[in-house]
């Protein structure tokens, strides 16, 4: 398998009485971003989104650049073919599965211009191979209302990838989970995640999702990375109390 590309940034913003000042890279995997609420997490997803202004830094994936404020780049939102997840997972009630993973899809291509009839039978194969890849072709027909906390985070997740992004941010994916949905879960997206070979951040709180979702862990305090590395890394020597904490939810009886 190739290795997957990397997500790599620096960006600095003020975002309300926060101070944000961020260098991050998914360095070939999963990043798993955690840290005390109010810490940046999601401000920061927004960022590399491109959904709230920067005021200095850069942003490149796999050699694309995204955003450097030196050299005057800033790729819009809807051209920087970043796929997000957020944590309530906005899938359109009245819309089917099928209809909301097609509705990604088709606002996609006719931000490309593909609209023609070949293209329109390419988007209908392309809604039926993320439904089969996600595993949840049978549900195609039902309203995303009607559906599983589980359910409906793999079509958010199909809706992400659908568009074949450069890469993939998860706010809180499994937040929305009960206990025995989210083991399931996250076991289930911890191998999709590590078989699909794509630049992926996952934020969190939960100290399991920490450890088993991605290879390395950043933690974000106050508007900064103040720690980062392998969970164990991290476990033998915690760097702040709490990144202590963490720890000693997962080594005391965590999922």
């Amino acid at each position: 398998m190739t290795a997957a590309a990397s997500l790599r940034a620096r960006v600095a913003a003020r975002i309300g009485r926060l101070r944000l000042d961020v260098e991050i890279d998914t360095a070939g995997g999963t990043l798993v971003l955690v840290g005390p609420n109010g810490s940046g997490k999601t401000s920061l997803l927004s960022l590399l989104l491109g959904v709230l202004p920067v005021e200095r830094g850069r942003v490149e994936v796999g050699g694309a650049v995204l955003l450097d404020t030196e050299a005057g780049v800033d790729v819009p939102v809807e051209e920087r073919g970043i796929g997000y997840v957020p944590q309530d997972y906005a899938l359109f009630p009245h819309l089917s599965v099928r209809e909301n993973v097609a509705f990604a899809v088709t606002s996609a291509a006719s931000r490309r211009g593909s609209v023609g009839r070949a293209d329109s039978v390419d988007r209908a194969e392309r809604v039926d191979a993320m439904l089969n890849e996600l595993g949840i072709a049978a549900l195609a027909r039902r309203r995303t209302q009607a559906l599983s906390g589980g359910e409906q985070q793999r079509v958010a997740l199909a809706r992400a990838l659908s568009v074949s992004p450069r890469a993939l941010l998860l706010d809180e994916p499994l937040a929305a989970l009960d206990v025995h949905s989210r083991r399931e879960v996250r076991a289930f997206l911890a191998g999709y995640l590590r078989a699909l070979a794509l630049p992926t951040i996952v934020v969190t709180h939960d100290a399991a999702d920490a450890r088993q979702l991605g290879r390395r862990v950043a933690v974000m305090e106050a508007g900064r990375v103040t720690q980062a590395g392998t969970w164990d890394e991290l476990a033998a020597r915690p760097g702040s109390r709490f990144v202590e904490e963490l720890v000693a939810s997962e080594r005391g009886g965590g999922e």
